[in-house]
């Protein structure tokens, strides 16, 4: 069973300058896992729906894109379990990054 890792990322864009900062910097969402690849995604309304793969793992994405926040969901594989607490840390400051 996978573990899922929540954060929420303030923002100030507003939903539609949020949503094109995501698009335009998919490839960097998959900076959490050392060589990790966006390697499916789509978009469900204001949701991005979003498969990472690295190191042989796979990892169920998702983030909700609101006014004022985006609360980013990741489903972790057992193997990714172990480094939960750096894999927060480091979307959280890339999320912020992202959405400036």
């Amino acid at each position: 069973m996978n573990d899922p890792i929540t954060v929420d990322i303030p923002h100030k864009l507003g939903l539609a300058a949020a949503r094109a900062k995501i698009e335009k910097g998919i490839g960097k969402l998959a900076s959490f896992v050392p060589g990790g690849v966006v390697t499916e995604h789509r978009w469900d309304g204001d949701s991005l729906i979003f498969t990472v793969e690295a190191m042989g793992q796979r990892v169920a994405s998702r983030l909700d894109v609101m006014e004022t926040r985006v609360h980013a969901s990741f489903d972790l594989p057992p193997m990714l379990r172990l480094f939960a607490g750096k894999i927060r840390d480091k979307l959280t400051e890339s999320g912020k990054k992202l959405l400036k």
